[in-house]
């Protein structure tokens, strides 16, 4: 049997392919190595993976938060291999090559993430080939969840926002400076804390002033990261994350402005990855 997951910080989605070609879900909550050791993975995995996993596992293909460099990618793999010790392969990979192989399968292409926060890079139909580094939520981000919640916040708390939106912005969450700020530089997450006011970005996205500002920040992701690819005009650029999926009409328009033809926008990458490892 073959385990693909696509992990992120709040969930796992894992698809187990039987000898057979058939396909199973199943869930388990975010594994991080930043977070959790081998031993609490493994015991995660026994307690809530193990029981719906009917066979011997043979390959394992981990897609993770965090799982860049030798260190982070050993933790995950040591709890794997705890739980499944028949696994005679265990890769553990960066989200952006899942992200890239779930979208781009095994053709060459332009593979880019826009949920909470954002990254992208240039795949090769196996690897990555080149990207145009994150700088995390505080530097860049540019078009993700948490950027459009903290550029829609700083315009209500700067009397940037146009009156009868900002009221609308007001009497839903109550907030002051106090409160923002607080989240902002004292609580753990605040990309995530951020993310959370994109929702009212999309309840009011007829309204000219949030369709622009989501525009506005389509367009910045594009130029600072995908028109900076090598060639990039030669390839199909494919998006994941729930900001792409929500937001894809406006996303479309934005690549078109800057001359990016657009191919696969998927909500999350695990029905991609699956079909990439599927036997042939």
């Amino acid at each position: 049997m073959i385990l693909i997951a696509d992990s992120g910080a709040t969930k796992t989605d894992w698809r187990i392919i039987n000898p057979q070609g058939g396909i199973q879900q199943a869930k388990t909550i975010g594994l991080s190595p930043y977070y959790q050791t081998s031993e609490s993975i493994a015991a995660e995995l026994t307690q809530h993976l193990l029981p719906v996993v009917e066979g011997e596992v043979t390959e394992i293909h981990f897609y993770g938060t965090g799982c860049a460099g030798e260190e982070p990618c050993a933790i995950v793999r040591r709890g794997l291999q705890a739980v499944f010790p028949t696994a005679q392969t265990i890769e553990v990979d960066s989200d952006m090559l899942g992200a890239a192989r779930g979208l781009c399968g095994h053709e060459a292409g332009i593979a880019c993430i826009l949920g909470t926060g954002s990254n992208n890079c240039l795949y090769d139909g196996r690897d990555i080939a080149d990207k145009i580094p994150s700088l995390g939520f505080w530097l860049g981000d540019e078009g993700s969840g948490g950027y459009l919640g903290k550029t829609l916040v700083t315009a209500f708390l700067q009397k940037e926002m146009p009156e009868d939106l900002a009221e609308k912005f007001a009497k839903r969450y109550g907030l002051n400076r106090e409160i923002v700020l607080e989240n902002a530089y004292k609580k753990p997450f605040p990309n995530r804390y951020f993310a959370t006011f994109s929702k009212f970005l999309f309840d009011n996205r007829s309204h000219p002033f949030a369709y622009k500002l989501v525009y506005d920040a389509f367009i910045e992701f594009l130029t600072k990261y995908v028109c900076k690819l090598p060639d990039y005009q030669k390839y199909k650029a494919h998006f994941v994350g729930s900001v792409a999926f929500y937001y894809s009409d406006i996303l479309r328009r934005a690549a078109a402005e800057k001359g990016i033809v657009v191919g696969h926008i998927m909500e999350t990458p695990i029905a991609g990855l699956a079909l990439y490892h599927r036997p042939q």
